[in-house]
């Protein structure tokens, strides 16, 4: 089980057929106009992202709650479309998703801002945030390697098939206590990041 999170092309992201994003893509637009803003334009075909959500949710909404304000806290893990334009607040859309009756659309700057909170209070390593290449834990090259920024699977296979215990061994600190939760705080900054990077929406789909 799970859900998978991935990135949307430009062509899909104005796709008006089915698995298309158009309506979502249309709302948004006609938002950040009235506000002074020029319409989102996704990037043509950026580099793929692709995790699938599958650890235990219950630690992470512990330390959402213990570090952020509650906006805060909704946000990170409350949307269902990432864009990389700032949004001062979560934008609400009626329109269905996979996983939900209405898009929840939020700017990849706030997620990325209070994602980088949580991974400070777990000492998350950079290398797990994808803040750099792929490396071992310091840049040591060995079993706790952590895999690059992108690509299909790779944080969630390196979580699950024991790359994150191994790291864990090698350099302990609060992150690696709870490795579900590290998890979480490493896919949404990841994700976050990735937006904002390569220009394109992250969907859950």
């Amino acid at each position: 089980m799970g859900i998978h999170l991935t990135s949307v092309a430009g062509e899909d992201w104005t796709d008006p057929g089915e698995g298309g994003w158009a309506e979502v893509a249309a709302a948004l637009d006609a938002d950040l106009v009235r506000r002074g803003l020029a319409p989102f334009r996704a990037a043509g075909a950026p580099e793929r992202f692709e995790e699938k959500s599958v650890a235990g949710m219950a630690g992470f909404g512990d330390l959402c709650r213990r570090v952020l304000t509650r906006e805060e806290a909704d946000l990170v893990g409350g949307w269902t479309v990432l864009v990389p334009v700032p949004l001062p607040e979560p934008l609400r859309l009626p329109f269905e998703t996979s996983y939900d009756d209405e898009a929840v659309v939020a700017g990849a700057p706030e997620v990325q801002r209070a994602a980088e909170r949580l991974a400070s209070a777990i000492a998350l390593p950079p290398e797990i945030g994808g803040n750099g290449g792929p490396g071992g834990i310091g840049g040591v090259a060995g079993p706790g390697a952590v895999p690059g920024a992108a690509g299909a699977l790779r944080l969630t296979g390196w979580f699950l098939d024991g790359g994150a215990e191994r790291a864990a061994a090698v350099r302990p600190g609060p992150w690696s206590r709870d490795r579900d939760t590290a998890f979480h705080v490493a896919l949404y900054l990841r994700a976050a990041r990735h937006a904002i990077r390569h220009g394109c929406p992250l969907v859950y789909g």
